[in-house]
């Protein structure tokens, strides 16, 4: 196809312009690609609970056993987690009317093991942006990784209203289940300010803990959060909270230490690092060590023996991860035990089990890679020691 000369000189500003929208096009593209995600977007406080005299209570759903549904009314193991929606099972309760205004937030729906470190830098910052509207919040999710997504949230959240995370070891709809209860238990806890100042704190079976120290002791039974050593922090009896101890941040209510190092609004999600646990036995080898460091691993927890020994192979690859810039953290496969002391590259995990301590050395890497401060957390915000002579001051 043949053009006049005329035709030619009008093609030429044609195609310039479309040059450039084209370029402006990527151009846009890059900014959008680039841009920050929006800050969450958490309903309002119905204009109807304005006026009452009841507690605002958020449900943050993420699915669970809780949300589970059986594939039968007897079938306590053969379910599907994370199926019903939080506002149907919300609407189910009964007389919550007398406990809390409740309005729901579905942040996801499955089992607690399918949710990244990465989504729960997400699941943090819906929290705080819901207690900034909402007088406590309720988390529910699986119990499988409920100890480790509790502390994960007790470590980022940066508001002192009540977190209560909570769960069901049996599906919604099967018979005898305790579902209902533990959502219904959870709601009236977060809305009675008791626990405020104490970060999350979890509730199940009529029990509340510290994320901190508890830990899920068996596979089935309803009973199976346990604080070893130290004890629940107090029970729930129908329309009675009782409270009998506080966690050690609770003494710093009101004041700026209240609050943990780890603002998460002051990292990307991309800095949150690899850590393993590397577990103990009789002649173990190092290969599970050197398979996290081939793997990028910045930390790795140590789960020993008795007062947190290691084997021989283990150690010595352990001193290698440590020469190429790997810090590790000490702690006890028995169950319970404070960790001491520690060494070149190593930090006594104090009494935190092995999942705790991995959380708190994901947060301390992502915030800082120099050994002695990650040492000065473990000791201040991952130890919550109580001196009674200095409560005073």
């Amino acid at each position: 196809m043949s053009y006049s000369r005329a035709s030619r000189k009008m093609m030429i500003p044609i195609l310039a312009l479309l040059l450039l929208l084209n370029g402006m096009s990527g151009a846009f593209a890059a900014v959008s690609s680039s841009a920050s995600i929006p800050s969450v977007k958490i309903p309002p406080v119905p204009f109807a609970f304005k006026s009452s005299p009841l507690p605002n209570v958020m449900v943050i759903a993420s699915g669970g056993t809780l949300a589970g549904k059986a594939a039968d009314q007897t079938s306590f193991q053969n379910y599907k987690a994370g199926t019903y929606l939080m506002e149907d099972l919300v609407k189910q309760l009964p007389d919550k009317n007398k406990i809390a205004d409740v309005s729901v937030y579905q942040f996801g729906n499955k089992g607690s093991g399918g949710y990244t470190i990465a989504d729960l830098y997400d699941l943090s910052q819906v929290v705080d942006e819901a207690l900034k509207l909402y007088d406590g919040v309720v988390v529910t999710t699986g119990t499988d990784t409920m100890e480790e997504i509790g502390y994960f949230l007790d470590l980022t959240v940066q508001s002192e209203k009540p977190v209560v995370i909570t769960g069901a070891m049996r599906p919604w709809d099967v018979i005898g289940t305790d579902a209902p209860a533990n959502l219904y238990n959870a709601i009236k806890l977060a809305g009675s300010g008791k626990t405020t100042w104490f970060g999350t704190v979890l509730m199940l079976n009529d029990m509340i803990h510290a994320v901190r120290d508890v830990t899920k002791s068996n596979a089935h039974r309803m009973d199976t959060f346990e604080t070893p050593i130290m004890g629940a922090l107090g029970y729930i009896d129908e329309s009675e909270i009782r409270i009998y101890r506080a966690p050690a941040r609770a003494l710093k209510a009101g004041k700026e230490n209240w609050k943990t190092p780890f603002d998460l609004k002051k990292i990307a999600k991309k800095s949150l690092p690899i850590v393993g646990i590397a577990y103990n036995g009789q002649e173990m080898s190092g290969g599970a060590i050197r398979g996290f460091v081939a793997d990028g691993a910045k930390g790795i927890v140590t789960a020993g023996t008795g007062a947190g020994g290691i084997s021989s192979q283990m150690s010595e690859a352990r001193k290698e991860a440590i020469g190429k810039g790997v810090i590790f953290v000490t702690t006890t496969r028995t169950g319970s035990g404070t960790m001491y002391g520690g060494g070149e590259g190593i930090i006594a995990g104090d009494s935190l089990n092995a999942q705790h301590a991995r959380i708190l050395l994901i947060l301390a890497l992502a915030f800082s890679n120099d050994f002695n401060t990650i040492k000065g957390w473990f000791e201040g915000v991952g130890t919550q020691e109580i001196d009674g002579s200095k409560l005073a001051s």
